[in-house]
């Protein structure tokens, strides 16, 4: 049986990707913070685990759930993320509290989980998607809107880049994904796609390696977004 671990499975985008993932039969594990959180997962056929990226054991956590599971992921999938103030620019910068909350969880995060996730990955010859945003592009960036998530998701970039560098001799494949404009809490109500319709279209993409090599940055519908 294939196996998914979705990291920030609880709502939108990641209980999305749970979703799908368990409804054609694969072994799913996903991420959440609250008891309510933890039976929506069980539910829909997830397993449950309670892990808060940003405690100082998470990458500890982690990795004893992953041993205990039998240690190998076709797809691990790094959605937690949080966008933070909306209408920052280069003259109304943010705070310290902010900008340190939305880095840690968008950037530190990651950088700490994924080096728990290459051994089981590498074990399956799997793939490490990371959810990024075509707001972090630096070649697409043309309004100076939502500055702080821009610079997040630009950084969480680099760390997508570094990881392909160092973990794909290994046989990991490490992708950064856009989801396109959705309606989660996040994209609002006026968002342009379905959960389930941005999620398909970027499980297509983890799906076919040739077409989507690691190292690349792929929106919903395969296209490909300039860093």
């Amino acid at each position: 049986m294939r196996s998914a671990l979705v990291i920030g499975a609880s709502r939108g985008i990641g209980f999305g990707f749970a979703r799908q993932y368990a409804s054609d039969g694969w072994r799913v594990t996903g991420t959440y913070r609250s008891e309510a959180d933890a039976d929506r997962l069980r539910a829909i056929g997830v397993e449950p685990l309670a892990l808060d990226v940003l405690a100082a054991d998470a990458p500890q956590q982690l990795a004893a759930a992953l041993t205990t599971a039998g240690g190998s992921l076709d797809v691990a999938i790094i959605n937690a993320g949080i966008h933070g103030p909306q209408h920052l620019r280069i003259g109304n910068p943010p705070g310290v509290a902010d900008f340190d909350l939305v880095m840690h969880t968008n950037v530190y995060a990651p950088m700490r989980l994924l080096g728990v996730l290459a051994g089981p990955v590498e074990a399956a010859r799997g793939t490490i998607a990371l959810l990024s945003s075509r707001m972090g592009s630096v070649s697409e960036t043309d309004t100076p809107n939502s500055l702080l998530y821009r610079t997040s998701k630009a950084a969480l970039n680099m760390v997508t880049k570094a990881a392909h560098v160092e973990l794909s001799p290994q046989g990991v494949r490490v992708l950064a994904l856009h989801p396109g404009w959705v309606r989660t809490d996040l994209g609002g109500p006026g968002a342009s796609l379905e959960v389930d319709e941005s999620v398909r279209g970027m499980r297509q993409v983890i799906a076919a390696p040739q077409a989507y090599p690691g190292g690349g940055f792929f929106d919903w519908s395969g296209e490909a977004v300039g860093w």
